[in-house]
């Protein structure tokens, strides 16, 4: 189980601020969707959750310890942010072997099946500079989900994506809640939005307001 605990976050860059006093507590076994246009702050908190960048003002928790202070980043972490960058001369699974030797978690077995997850064909021989735009976003979630996170933060993951590829997404969205892993999901579609999460907020330079819980009876779980 994990819980993200978010105080009066806060992040200002070149003098303006993006993150706008920031509240909230995301636990496992949960989907929480983040709503707004491109700029809105989203990904910026996504990233400041993820470790990557440092609050201005404010904490951010994970399991009582702040990340910055007491860790650099989230235990279990698997993360889909802007567009996946992978070395273009190698195979997606010579791509995904190389990132998951880094922390020895994910072997030959599950790197193939996160590929397979996504519907792309671990023995593929093509290289990735080949691949199209939505093979490469499969890639990208494959990177995210191989590892069996608990925690998984999705930015915008149905871009270049055609209807089966969404479909695809959306089960492994549904089995990592179902499992227990805590997931942060933005998206610019609302109806996904409300298809998949058990909270929403709406995002607007950089306020995140709560637009309140979806109930179960609401999703559409297949």
């Amino acid at each position: 189980m994990m819980k993200i605990t978010i105080t009066h976050g806060s992040k200002e860059i070149h003098g303006a601020k993006v993150l706008k006093d920031v509240n909230m507590t995301l636990e496992s076994g949960a989907v929480y969707g983040f709503w707004g246009k491109n700029g809105s702050g989203k990904t910026m908190l996504m990233r400041a959750v993820c470790g990557l960048i440092r609050l201005t003002d404010g904490k951010i928790e994970i399991d009582d310890i702040a990340i910055g202070e007491g860790r650099d980043f989230p235990p279990e972490l698997g993360m889909l942010l802007e567009t996946p960058a992978f070395l273009p001369d190698r195979t997606g699974y010579d791509n995904l072997r190389l990132l998951a030797a880094l922390r020895g978690k994910a072997g030959p077995e599950e790197v193939a099946a996160a590929l397979e997850q996504v519907g792309l064909d671990p023995k593929d021989r093509r290289k990735v500079r080949k691949y199209s735009l939505g093979m490469r976003q499969r890639l990208g979630i494959a990177c995210a989900i191989m590892e069996s996170p608990g925690l998984l933060v999705l930015d915008e993951p149905f871009n270049g994506l055609d209807q089966e590829g969404c479909r695809l997404i959306r089960d492994i969205i549904i089995r990592h809640r179902q499992g227990g892993c805590l997931i942060l999901l933005a998206c610019h579609d609302r109806e996904e939005l409300e298809t998949l999460s058990d909270r929403i907020y709406r995002v607007e330079d950089g306020v995140f307001t709560p637009a309140g819980a979806v109930p179960a009876s609401g999703r559409k779980l297949s």
